[in-house]
């Protein structure tokens, strides 16, 4: 089983910027694509952005596209997603995912149900 762990969030103004960033504790992903989701108080968890580990095929949700940028570091074995632009609709848990399956094309990995691995979460607020 792998635990993900999620760090980086916080409290940010309307327009400003934080930075996530997600790692496996004692080893690696062995994930074929991690991912975003996040959860706001009395939502589904929606999929916010995702990269591919072996080619780094990306997909975005269109709330974030323009806005949010997904990376991962093979080298260091974390991946981060960079939230510029932040609007009080950003306001949720954050959650890391894995999915262990390869699937094409990458929009399948928008479903939620393509994961095994899940993070414990990480709170961002954003005030208006």
């Amino acid at each position: 089983q792998v635990q993900l762990v999620e760090s980086g969030g916080g409290l940010a103004q309307t327009g400003g910027s934080l930075r996530l960033s997600c790692a496996p504790s004692g080893g690696s992903f062995r994930s074929n694509f991690v991912a975003w989701f996040r959860q706001a108080p009395g939502k589904e968890r929606e999929f916010v952005a995702g990269i591919r580990w072996s080619n780094g095929d990306i997909l975005y949700a269109d709330s974030v596209k323009g806005r949010f940028t997904i990376s991962r570091d093979k080298s260091q074995n974390t991946m981060s997603l960079q939230m510029n632009s932040l609007r009080p609709e950003d306001t949720a848990r954050y959650y890391c995912a894995g999915a262990t399956m390869e699937y094409y094309p990458v929009t399948t990995y928008s479903r939620r149900q393509q994961y095994n691995y899940w993070g414990q979460g990480t709170q961002v607020t954003v005030s208006s």
